[in-house]
């Protein structure tokens, strides 16, 4: 198998009178295809780990490399069209734009990349929003979507442009237990049946059981199996 994503003393610091660690010498590697949650308590530097693997933070020292690209020394450009053309993202609020629809917010991260013709961009759209059960949503504004519709929509968005690695932070934790129940079981699915990779942060002790693989941090550490 081939890491779609490495780190080698991924460290994050907070500099000031009193500096603050969020994370701390995470040596990770995520294989093509696999599960992977994040765990720990709250405060554990969860989050701030997910957002230097989705290139959204800059480490204080350590490195990364995103499918074999080593990123430190890339430019702020280059980040954004890594994570543009590699990364999806989902979090636990949804972030769609509220003055377009649901077709029109998944088709928005394949207009910025610009590899598919408009006719392209708005098929690929509608087939991902009727995989994920939303055919008769497309044409809705967020704000006449549930909470769940939303998420659902997120995760199509974040899927648009083929990416080599999805990350979604606590994608769950804003909806009732059958819409949460709904988007884990899309989030294993995209990798258990359709070979995506997939790192998710969250608190779900239940979702955390469905893992291939789960990484606990503490105090801004991996806790070694």
């Amino acid at each position: 198998m081939t890491a779609v994503i490495k780190t080698s003393r991924l460290t994050r610091r907070l500099e000031g009178e009193v500096p603050v660690t969020l994370v701390e010498n995470a040596d990770i590697e995520i294989e093509r295809g696999e599960f992977v949650v994040i765990t720990g308590p709250s405060g554990s530097g969860k989050s701030s780990l997910l957002y230097l693997l989705g290139l959204l933070d800059l480490p204080s020292s350590g490195r990364i490399w995103l499918n074999g690209t080593e990123t430190s020394t890339c430019s702020e450009d280059r980040l954004a069209d890594l994570r543009r053309a590699e990364l999806g993202f989902v979090f636990q609020f949804h972030f769609l734009l509220p003055e377009f629809t649901a077709l029109e917010n998944v088709m928005l991260p394949m207009r910025r990349l610009g590899k598919l013709s408009g006719s392209q961009i708005r098929k690929r759209a509608e087939e991902l929003l009727d995989s994920l059960g939303l055919a008769d949503q497309m044409h809705k504004l967020p704000k006449q979507l549930s909470g769940g519709q939303s998420q659902r929509v997120a995760i199509a968005r974040a899927l648009a442009n083929d990416p080599l690695l999805i990350l979604a932070d606590e994608p769950t934790g804003n909806l009732d237990t059958a819409s949460s129940a709904n988007v884990q079981k899309i989030l294993k699915d995209l990798t258990h049946l359709h070979g995506r990779t997939v790192a998710v942060v969250t608190h779900d002790a239940h979702f955390a059981e469905t893992a291939d693989r789960v990484l606990t941090i503490v105090d801004g550490r991996i806790v070694p199996k």
